[in-house]
């Protein structure tokens, strides 16, 4: 330990001389901390991101709005008995189309026969009846005549013969009513269309009327509505625009499209059949109907969609594209680079696309719009702009 002490206040020493020559010197620390520019004497330029922009192309379309609704059948039947008896045979495949006039079901028709058979029994009786009253009147007719039988007595045959005919009335009706309820036992198609799985197996007891269950139902095909709503201030819109006409006659003549989930176009046309007279108070829309072309079956009523109504002429549109457009909750916005390189935030209304573009409202044509870097840059910041042509551009602009 004695030998070890030189040592090391020999070392401590010169620890404490470097450190007093490191910071003692007056110009070696700046040199050690200072940047290459600061040491050069020249300042450091700012960071500026480099980002695209495109200017609105400028497109000559209509002006359309836009709804949500869905397909519904024009007609739409549950089928329900009209008289009580047993399920005998079912003559239809599930889902198939039916055309009006087809037999559907068929119910045990002997009890019917055999009511038939008793009505038709009753109006024979009745009109034997009717005969024997119509003989013994022209007799007492004649007795009278010769004074040897009364009045009272013709006025009685005369009765009986009138309460025959009023009795065959009622067997005629009889037969009718029997004849009716045994064709009511086969219960066929009152329209045509799509129809769906029957309700009840063969050999159940079904009831008439509305009481029991549907045995099925058949919805139309062709043609098909479209339903949707429109708002208190577009209807306002559209009644102001008709200029003092039936804005009602007016929209019928307006041609509408309609978009499916699955498709990129409104590739399915129609038009406005029907517009409600009142405004709902609860959620303040009104009802609105069009009617589609549906040959080939592939609108089905409850199938969501949007349709598409022109509301003007073809008027100058600007179109961005779609990446472009940001959102800050319920607003939609842009990004514009000024010529000073400064980022503006712009807000927009978006419309439909275009061949790739989004229309927009709210830009002016000589705004510079940024479309790539957007993560980078935020309003007032300073950019270096380096022009596009995205594809969807170049596509818009053919």
């Amino acid at each position: 330990m004695a030998k070890r002490t030189p040592f090391l206040i020999t070392a401590a020493a010169g620890t404490v001389a470097l450190g007093a020559w490191v910071f003692g010197a007056g110009d070696i620390p700046s040199l050690f901390l200072a940047s290459p520019a600061e040491a050069t004497g020249t300042p450091a330029e700012p960071f500026r991101p480099e980002v695209g922009v495109v200017q609105p192309v400028s497109r000559s379309l209509a002006t359309f709005d836009e709804f949500t609704g869905r397909f519904e059948a024009v007609n739409e039947v549950a089928l329900h008995p009209r008289v009580s008896g047993q399920l005998e045979e079912i003559h239809f495949t599930s889902g198939e189309i039916v055309q009006a006039g087809d037999l559907l079901f068929t119910l045990d028709q002997r009890p019917f026969e055999a009511a038939v058979a008793e009505a038709e029994a009753r109006l024979q009786e009745a009109r034997a009846s009717l005969r024997l009253a119509e003989t013994e009147l022209a007799r007492q007719r004649t007795l009278e005549e010769r004074g040897i039988a009364s009045r009272s007595t013709l006025d009685s045959a005369a009765e009986a013969a009138e309460a025959a005919r009023a009795m065959i009335a009622g067997a005629e009706a009889a037969v009718t009513q029997a004849r009716l309820d045994l064709e009511f036992t086969e219960i066929r198609a009152p329209i045509s269309g799509r129809i769906s799985d029957e309700a009840v197996s063969v050999g159940n007891l079904i009831v008439s009327g509305t009481a029991g269950a549907a045995l099925t139902t058949i919805v139309s095909v062709n043609p098909i509505h479209f339903t949707f709503d429109a708002t208190e201030a577009q209807f306002l819109e559209y009644q102001r625009a008709a200029k003092g006409t039936d804005m009602r006659s007016e929209a019928g003549l307006r041609a509408v499209s309609a978009q499916l989930i699955d498709e990129v176009e409104f590739t399915h046309k129609g038009r406005i059949d029907f517009i409600d007279n009142r405004i709902d108070r609860a959620s303040g829309t009104i009802r609105g109907r069009a009617v589609f072309d549906n040959h080939d079956g592939l609108l089905t009523p409850g199938m969501f969609a949007r349709l598409r109504m022109e509301t003007a002429e073809e008027q100058a549109q600007l179109l961005v594209p779609d990446q472009a457009i940001g959102s800050a909750q319920a607003e939609k916005f842009v990004l514009i680079a000024t010529p000073e390189g400064k980022v503006e935030r712009r807000v927009v209304r978006p419309g439909e696309m275009v061949d790739g573009l989004r229309v927009v409202a709210g830009l002016a044509p000589q705004d510079q719009v940024i479309v790539d870097s957007l993560h980078m840059v935020g309003p007032g910041a300073e950019v270096r702009i380096r022009p596009e042509a995205p594809d969807s551009q170049q596509l818009a602009s053919r």
